[in-house]
């Protein structure tokens, strides 16, 4: 595996909002991946896959010093009728397979997890309701591994619901037969005070669809690492993120998409928005096609809006094309303060300013959030946004 390569960042700063762009041909980490947590050395911050993260408020997850502990966390899963759920132990069969660990956090959290939850949705079966799974934290450490699997041509929703005060390392997988429809709705919105650090990995199958959306709000420290391969042609991915990071918070989304099957499809489209002293978020877009992904129709497209001084943005999209032989590939990444113009069009008929700037920030929102597809969970995230903007204010 090609070790990433530390390139010089290109950095602007205006007013106290430091905002960070780079386009590098750098998307595979320095260590391959391995499920013993013994192949991976104790992190620096000095590594290209940590150098933005502040290890020092991990509370223990990335040098194993996290002793799972206290009450951990309450995990509840409602499923429509004909879904197999079940607690598997580490000896089932259908663990690891849709990725490995690339990073000591996730061999971690796959090394100590005691059971592993998974749900079944067995070929050809539509599903009408969503299957909700509620992570819900009740302090101390918890390390966990749950795995969404599809037969053929099946169809479902799942909303995995994250809520309280823990420290939590877990590896997550979606396994999708040929023909399968997934739409996954990850919410992290957790307690000020709890650290979640997670791998996602999903495996399309032959002409299957992923969706996932990731809604970032709480916690202190947030890293998420959504991956997807394909396990055969016309498979398609679209994968969707929308984070309010506040004051002192650390919000970080991982991306990668490996095309290493002909003629599948991605596209990648995070939003985000920042506000308070030392609010940070960073988003990493990483798209690998492969010699051997002829006919690669791919896109990723990050876009960030800083609400106040004092927060930062690091936005890396990263591409790598071994063919030439695709039908599409490119990528952007933007950031910037409120529209001036907008703004000034809003008050000049009689809007007040706090107003148009909420409806500002949900017009920004407003693509994403339909891309949810879950009522309750869309009613959820704007009644969030407006009280993160109403705190902004007060």
């Amino acid at each position: 595996m090609a070790e990433a390569q530390n390139l010089p960042v290109g950095s602007t700063t205006t007013g106290s909002i430091a905002v960070a762009a780079e386009s590098t041909v750098a998307t595979r980490m320095s260590a391959p991946p391995s499920f013993d947590v013994a192949d991976f050395p104790v992190p620096h911050g000095r590594e290209e896959e940590w150098r933005f993260t502040p290890l020092e408020r991990l509370r223990g997850l990335h040098d194993g010093t996290a002793v799972a502990g206290g009450n951990g966390v309450k995990v509840t899963v409602e499923a429509p009728e004909g879904v197999v759920v079940e607690a598997v132990g580490r000896d089932d069969a259908r663990l690891g397979r849709a990725g490995t660990p690339v990073d000591r956090v996730a061999a971690q959290a796959y090394s100590a997890f005691e059971q592993a939850g998974v749900v079944f949705v067995p070929k050809e079966t539509v599903l009408t309701e969503p299957i909700r799974i509620s992570v819900h934290g009740e302090g101390g450490v918890s390390y966990g591994h749950q795995i969404i699997e599809l037969g053929a041509f099946a169809e479902a929703v799942v909303v995995i619901d994250h809520t309280g005060d823990a420290v939590v390392a877990a590896n997550v997988e979606y396994v999708l037969g040929d023909g399968a429809k997934l739409t996954v709705v990850s919410v992290q919105d957790w307690d000020d005070k709890a650290v979640h650090v997670a791998q996602h990995n999903a495996l399309v199958g032959r002409d299957a669809t992923f969706k996932s959306v990731v809604v970032t709000f709480g916690g202190d420290v947030v890293r998420l690492h959504p991956r997807v391969q394909y396990a055969g042609t016309g498979g398609e991915a679209e994968l969707y993120g929308l984070y309010f990071t506040d004051a002192g918070q650390h919000q970080e989304h991982r991306l990668l998409v490996d095309h290493n099957t002909p003629h599948c499809k991605s596209n990648v489209a995070y939003k985000g928005a920042l506000q308070g002293e030392d609010a940070h978020a960073v988003w990493i877009g990483d798209v690998l096609i492969e010699a051997k992904a002829e006919g690669t129709d791919t896109y990723e497209m990050n876009r960030n809006l800083v609400l106040t001084d004092g927060a930062r943005v690091d936005s890396v999209p990263n591409l790598e094309i071994e063919t030439g032989e695709i039908v599409g590939a490119g990528h952007a990444s933007a950031t910037g303060r409120f529209d001036d113009e907008q703004l000034f069009y809003l008050m000049a008929r009689g809007i007040p300013e706090h107003e148009a700037r909420r409806l500002v920030v949900r017009g920004f929102f407003a693509e994403l959030v339909q891309q949810i597809g879950v009522d309750d969970i869309e009613e959820r995230l704007l009644a969030k946004i407006e009280e993160e903007l109403e705190a902004s204010v007060a």
